[in-house]
């Protein structure tokens, strides 16, 4: 039983980390633009780049004091 139970977490682990990468969305380098004081955070603490990039969040560690791991900006939509 422990031996079927080892392999159905790996297979869980296996779908689930696989889903990831699918999930991230390409942004813009302008949506990425976002002001220091004025991000909003978007992952937790000691957040890889590729963690944040997943969650299709901006990743930027050059300024200490402000998230690293933030939204990005909202491009305009088209409106007929």
């Amino acid at each position: 039983m422990e031996a079927r139970a080892f392999w159905l977490l790996l297979v869980v682990l296996a779908l689930g980390s696989s889903g990831l990468a699918e999930e991230y969305v390409g942004l813009s380098e302008n949506q990425c633009k976002v002001p220091p004081k004025e991000r909003v955070d978007c992952a937790f603490p000691k957040v890889t780049p590729e963690q944040c990039n997943n969650r299709g969040c901006c990743f930027d560690n050059s300024i200490h004091g402000v998230p690293w791991c933030f939204k990005p900006l909202q491009e305009a939509e088209c409106t007929f």
